[in-house]
């Protein structure tokens, strides 16, 4: 979606794009077909529900989702299309932060918020390549290519790891920096191999060990930690994915 040449053409553009990014962030959770409530839409861009319908009727005009009110909403194409271009941008954006930098990992999403919007798709392209066309963020989230394809892994989350079973750290999906951090100080990391050695009942503690070492964490943090297990297929989304 080009954007204007006024601060309120820009403003504008800006509350589009995290409008559609929030919606497919949230459409992505829900089974296939289903739509997503305009008050989880709310509650996730912190605006109150006659806010979001609005918005939704706006979009719907601009061809970018399909609304119907009392069922919710989902991408078209176009809607797709748009997200997918700041989500690779904000990823992008990310790793240079993290890997050019030198900035924390649980600095750079707000910084990156902020930059999202703000470049041009040539300078995107550019960090794409001085970074060498990577395809996972610093958070171990897929980067979507520049035709939309996204390349999403089979992950479960530690919490459900089967126990005495090798995986891959491969994902944060911690929901605020202070978890993140945390979890980073317990010593979890991108890559290292992990397995679960016991699992209190109840959502209890997760005790797992990294380097010969156990680390005991929350079943909250253990759910924000996604792990691959060796040998499970892949998964592609494309750019053309209409939200039907």
């Amino acid at each position: 979606m080009p954007a204007g040449n006024t601060a309120r053409d820009r403003e504008q553009s800006v509350a589009v794009e995290n409008f559609l990014k929030a919606v497919f962030t949230l459409q992505s959770a829900l089974p296939e077909g289903e739509n997503v409530s305009t008050n989880a839409l709310a509650e996730a861009l912190g605006i109150v529900a006659p806010s979001v319908t609005d918005m939704a009727r706006r979009m719907a005009s601009a061809g970018y989702v399909n609304y119907e009110r009392y069922y919710g909403l989902r991408l078209t194409e176009a809607g797709v299309a748009i997200a997918l271009s700041v989500i690779r941008r904000h990823r992008l954006i990310e790793l240079y932060l993290v890997r050019e930098l030198g900035y924390a990992l649980h600095e750079v999403h707000d910084e990156a918020e902020n930059l999202e919007h703000a470049v041009s798709d040539r300078f995107v392209e550019s960090i794409a390549e001085k970074l060498g066309h990577p395809r996972i963020d610093p958070h171990g989230d897929p980067i979507p290519l520049p035709d939309g394809t996204i390349h999403e892994r089979p992950l479960i989350s530690l919490a459900k790891l089967p126990l005495n079973t090798s995986a891959t750290i491969s994902r944060f999906t911690a929901e605020n920096n202070e978890m993140l951090q945390h979890i980073l100080d317990r010593g979890f990391r991108l890559d290292d191999q992990v397995c679960v050695v016991a699992r209190d009942p109840f959502d209890g503690p997760v005790t797992a060990c990294i380097d010969g070492y156990d680390r005991v964490i929350g079943h909250q943090v253990a759910e924000s930690i996604m792990v691959e297990v060796e040998d499970a297929p892949t998964r592609t989304i494309t750019g053309d994915y209409d939200g039907r």
